[in-house]
C-alpha cells in the first residue's frame, strides 16, 4: 500500500523523456520511471548501479571505492549536484548522460540526460579542430615558403643592383632593358655619340638593335680594344674624321656572348677607364646570363606555383574527404538510434489517453522526425559533395550539382539571401563533379559574403553551340574594375585579413581550365557581380 502510494505520488514523472532516479534519505530507489528502466538495466542494489557510473574527479588518497561514483556525490551532497557521467552498459557500451540531482525533503530527484550524441559531436568538432589546425600549419608553411621565394628574389634583385654600372646597368631581369641601361650609361661615361651592343654568331657579330650583321679586321675579341678609326665596322661607310672606337667583349665562361661597341669623337688615353670597363665586362656578362637564365625559367616557375595551388587543393579536399567520412559515421550511429526511437515513441502515442498531452507529444514527435530527414540528407549531401573516388570524368546533370552545392550553403542563404534558379534544359555534360561542386561552392560562398544584409543570387545554365554556360550573379559589393585581372591570381583576395587565404578563384581557373573551359567576371562597384563559367562539351 505504501508502494503504490509513492508510485502514485511521483507519477508525474512518468512524461519524462529523460531517465529519473528518486532515492529516500536511507539510500533506498523509491522510483525509477519508464525512460530509466529502458535506458539501465535493472538492479536491486544502488551501489551496483553506481559501479557502472563514471565521472572526472581525482580523490586525494582516498580508499573509499565509492568516492569515484557520481551517484555516491548525488546522493551524499547537501545541495543541488550536476555532472556529466560516462555509464558502462551491460555489453561494455560507454553511453554519456547529463546527470542532475535535485534535493527536495526526504528524496534525491536524480534526472538523467542523454548526451552521447553531444559527446561524439564535441569529439568529432575537436577532431575538426585539429584537421583545421594542421591545414592552418600548412597554409603558414607555404606562407614561409612564399616568403623565402620572396627573399631569394630580393636577394636577386639586390645581386642586379650591385652589378650596376655608374647607376642602374642591372634594373631589371628584362635582357634588353640591361644591355639598353648599361649603353646609356657607358655612353655618358666616354661621351659617345653611338653604343650598341652586337651579339655573337661565329665569325660576326648581329647588331639587335637593327638586325644589321657585320665584322671586325682589326680587333682582337680577347680583350678590351681601344682605337682610332675611320670606318666603324669592315664595309662601313667611312667618317669625316678618325673616330675612337671602343670594343668590350661580354663572356660567359670561355664562350663570347657579344660586344659592346662605343663610338666617339673625343680622343684620349684609357687608363683607370680600363679597369673599369674590365670591372663592366664582368658585371654585364653576369647581368646578361642571370637574365637569360630568368627568360628560361620563367616557365618552370610558373609551372611550380600551378603545382603548388594543385597541391594545396589536393591536400584540402583529402582532408575535407576524410573529415566528412569520420563525420557522417559518428553522426549516423547516433541519428539511426534517435530514429528508430522516434519511431517507437510515434507507436506508443496512439495508446495515450490524456489528448492535449497526445497532440503535444505528436507535434514533438513530427519535429523530431523532420529534424532527423533533414540530417541524414546533409549527411548525404556532403558525402556526394565531396566524392573523391571521381578518377575519371563522369556524365552529370549540371542542374542538379548545382542544387546539391546550395543545400551545402544554405546557412548562408536562409532568412536573408533569394536564391533565383534560371535552369536551362541541359544534357549530360561529362565532366568531374566533384571539381565542378568546388568552384560552384567558392563562387556561391563568396557571393554571399559579398552580400550586406539581404540580396539575390541568381543562377542560369545554358547550353549554346555545344557549350555549357553557367552564370552566377549577386548583388553584392562589387569588384573595383582595377582588381578584375587580379582576382584570379594566386595570394590575391579582396577579403580582410584572416579570412580569405586568395587561392579559392586561382584554385577554380584550373578546375576550369582542366575541364577545357573558361572563367570570367563582370562586376560594377555597388550593383554586384557576375561570374561566367563555359565548359565545351565535346
Amino acid at each position: 500500500m505504501k508502494y503504490n502510494i509513492i508510485m502514485k505520488k511521483f507519477d508525474f514523472f512518468r512524461q519524462f523523456r529523460d531517465a529519473v532516479l528518486i532515492i529516500n534519505k536511507k539510500n533506498d530507489v523509491v522510483y525509477r520511471n519508464h525512460t530509466f528502466k529502458r535506458w539501465f538495466k535493472d538492479f536491486s542494489n544502488l551501489k551496483k548501479f553506481s559501479h557502472n557510473s563514471n565521472f572526472d574527479i581525482c580523490p586525494l588518497n582516498s580508499e573509499n571505492i565509492e568516492i569515484y561514483s557520481p551517484i555516491y556525490h548525488a546522493v551524499v551532497s547537501k545541495e543541488d549536484f550536476f555532472a556529466r557521467i560516462s555509464y558502462q552498459s551491460e555489453l561494455n557500451r560507454i553511453y554519456y548522460y547529463d546527470l542532475q540531482a535535485i534535493k527536495k525533503g526526504n528524496y534525491t530527484i536524480i534526472f538523467f540526460t542523454d548526451v552521447s550524441a553531444q559527446n561524439k559531436l564535441q569529439n568529432a568538432n575537436k577532431e575538426n579542430e585539429k584537421l583545421q589546425e594542421k591545414y592552418e600549419k600548412l597554409l603558414e608553411e607555404n606562407q614561409d615558403l612564399q616568403k623565402i621565394k620572396q627573399k631569394a628574389q630580393s636577394q636577386a634583385i639586390r645581386i642586379a643592383l650591385i652589378n650596376k654600372v655608374s647607376n642602374n646597368i642591372r634594373e631589371s631581369l628584362e635582357l634588353s632593358q640591361i644591355i639598353q641601361s648599361a649603353l646609356k650609361e657607358l655612353a655618358i661615361m666616354f661621351n659617345a655619340f653611338k653604343a650598341y651592343y652586337a651579339k655573337a654568331e661565329g665569325d660576326y657579330f648581329i647588331v639587335e638593335k637593327t638586325n644589321t650583321k657585320i665584322s671586325f679586321d682589326t680587333i682582337d675579341t680577347r680583350e678590351i680594344a681601344v682605337s682610332n678609326v675611320l670606318m666603324e665596322y669592315t664595309g662601313a661607310k667611312p667618317f669625316k674624321q678618325p673616330v675612337m672606337r671602343i670594343t668590350v667583349p661580354i663572356y660567359n665562361a670561355q664562350n663570347l656572348k657579344g660586344i659592346i661597341v662605343l663610338l666617339s669623337y673625343q680622343k684620349r688615353e684609357l687608363t683607370e677607364e680600363i679597369e673599369i670597363l674590365e670591372a663592366i665586362s664582368t658585371q654585364l656578362s653576369n647581368a646578361i646570363t642571370t637574365a637569360e637564365l630568368y627568360q628560361k625559367n620563367i616557365q618552370t616557375i610558373k609551372e611550380l606555383k600551378e603545382t603548388q595551388i594543385q597541391l594545396i587543393n589536393s591536400e584540402k579536399m583529402a582532408s575535407l574527404g576524410q573529415l566528412v567520412a569520420g563525420v557522417a559515421h559518428e553522426i549516423n550511429t547516433p541519428v539511426a538510434s534517435i530514429k528508430s526511437n522516434n519511431g517507437i515513441v510515434a507507436k506508443l502515442l496512439g495508446s495515450i489517453e490524456d489528448t492535449e498531452l497526445k497532440e503535444m507529444l505528436t507535434d514533438i514527435n513530427e519535429v523530431d522526425k523532420e529534424a532527423i530527414s533533414r540530417i541524414s540528407n546533409i549527411v548525404t549531401s556532403l558525402k556526394r559533395f565531396v566524392r573523391l573516388d571521381e578518377a575519371e570524368q563522369q556524365e552529370a546533370d549540371i542542374n542538379k550539382e548545382l542544387d546539391l552545392t546550395l543545400d551545402l550553403i544554405r546557412h548562408e542563404t536562409k532568412n536573408r539571401i533569394e536564391i533565383i534558379k534560371n535552369y536551362g534544359k541541359i544534357p549530360m555534360v561529362k565532366c568531374f563533379p566533384n571539381m565542378l561542386n568546388q568552384v560552384f561552392m567558392n563562387i556561391l560562398v563568396n557571393a554571399c559574403q559579398a552580400i550586406e544584409g539581404s540580396g539575390t543570387i541568381t543562377i542560369t545554365t545554358e547550353f549554346i553551340d555545344k557549350k555549357l554556360v553557367v552564370k552566377i550573379k549577386d548583388t553584392g559589393r562589387g569588384i573595383p574594375q582595377n582588381q578584375l585581372d587580379k582576382i584570379f591570381t594566386a595570394g590575391f583576395t579582396t577579403k580582410s585579413s584572416g579570412v580569405g587565404t586568395g587561392l579559392g578563384l586561382a584554385i577554380c581557373t584550373k578546375i576550369i581550365e582542366k575541364h577545357k573551359g573558361e572563367i570570367t567576371v563582370n562586376s560594377e562597384v555597388g550593383k554586384g557581380s557576375e561570374f561566367i563559367i563555359t565548359i565545351c562539351s565535346e
